[in-house]
């Protein structure tokens, strides 16, 4: 079986036709005309070229495309009949479908053309205001948001490696000592060379069947009722907002029945507990509503942006920052369920939003003391 390969030309020329293809203009022209070189002067080819594409495409397609015949004017085989045939068939029942995917074509393009439109890249945590966020700006002016989902380590990561401008993750809000997250984000983040912009403050809470009928209300509940649990892959940030909330009620990971179940994102733990695979999830208010459960508060958290210093002077950064302090835009975000804004749109100090370099314990330790002599 032949496959169908689309592709698509810009040009700054109008094109009737909205899908052409190259072979379909050399048979049209051949079956006007009624000759190679009377096909080759309307289209301003040469007669060598025509032949030659005619040729290959026989070859290609392993059948007779034209029949020449002495003192006959050329035509089209039955396969290049049928073949013509086949064009008319597809323009007249997709001609909808093929204009509107031209339409999304031209307007994405559109904005590489313009020069007062700016893209940013984001590697980012999954989060229900980001997707909101991205239709915002587009409706609001010039700011396109290419959002990737992936774990807030993975976005991190990202961001160091070069492969996108902004990186989204979240922490407690509330943490003290050494922690799991300091352990997983304190060595991808060195004061003076990040900056954190601040987005807002969410609520991260168990999932549960509307009514909670196993009466689930604190983690400890997972562990006695052996409630069924969804978790959040390795990576993730949500991932470390459990195992951090599990070693605060000092439970193991053993304690919870189906702690290595993992889901792709919140939708996906919340479509878990609303087909009754699993009782319960860790995850964002806004999900629980969305999949009609109820939703029990555990912490609050800071969604964090983090870039580096030298992209705030970027023309896409500095948009997104006044597009976030905008009270539009807050207004929007305060309206999603277990949202609200916090320090939106601002560059914060790196220690001061994440308490992990404290100098003066550093200083005190021994550890330090020796590294510093070494």
């Amino acid at each position: 079986m032949h496959r169908v390969q689309l592709h698509y030309t810009l040009t700054r020329d109008a094109s009737e036709a909205l899908v052409r293809h190259p072979l379909i203009d050399l048979l049209q022209a051949v079956d006007a005309k009624g000759s190679i070189s009377a096909a080759a002067r309307a289209l301003r080819l040469s007669y060598r070229h025509v032949w030659g594409e005619l040729k290959r495409w026989e070859n290609e397609l392993g059948n007779e495309l034209i029949v020449w015949e002495k003192g006959q004017s050329a035509r089209l085989s039955e396969f290049g009949a049928k073949l013509m045939w086949a064009e008319r068939q597809a323009q007249a029942r997709l001609s909808p479908q093929i204009d509107a995917l031209r339409a999304d074509l031209e307007r994405a393009f559109a904005v590489a053309f313009d020069p007062s439109a700016h893209v940013l890249t984001l590697y980012a945590s999954h989060d229900d205001a980001l997707p909101a966020l991205r239709a915002h700006a587009v409706r609001q002016g010039n700011l396109h948001l290419d959002i990737r989902f992936t774990g807030s380590v993975d976005a991190i990561r990202a961001l160091n490696e070069g492969r996108c401008v902004m990186a989204g993750f979240h922490t407690l809000q509330h943490t003290t000592g050494k922690t799991l997250t300091e352990r997983s984000y304190k060595p991808l983040l060195q004061p003076g060379q990040h900056k954190i912009i601040g987005f807002a403050q969410r609520t991260q809470g168990l999932m549960v069947a509307r009514g909670n009928p196993l009466g689930l209300h604190a983690l400890q509940d997972l562990a006695t009722r052996r409630a069924r649990f969804a978790n959040r892959a390795l990576g993730s940030g949500t991932r470390v907002v459990f195992d951090e909330l599990l070693a605060q009620a000092a439970l193991a990971s053993s304690d919870i029945e189906g702690y290595t179940h993992t889901e792709p994102s919140h939708a996906a733990v919340a479509q878990a507990v609303a087909a009754g695979q699993v009782d319960a999830g860790l995850g964002i208010a806004a999900a629980a509503q969305g999949a009609g459960l109820d939703f029990v508060p555990l912490a609050d958290e800071r969604y964090h942006l983090v870039c580096l210093k030298s992209a705030l002077a970027q023309p896409g950064v500095l948009a997104l920052l006044q597009l976030l302090q905008t009270p539009a835009w807050q207004a929007e975000l305060a309206g999603i369920a277990g949202y609200a804004p916090l320090h939106s749109g601002e560059v914060l100090s790196l220690r001061k939003v994440l308490p992990w370099w404290d100098y003066r314990r550093e200083k005190t330790h021994p550890s330090a003391l020796s590294a510093r002599k070494a």
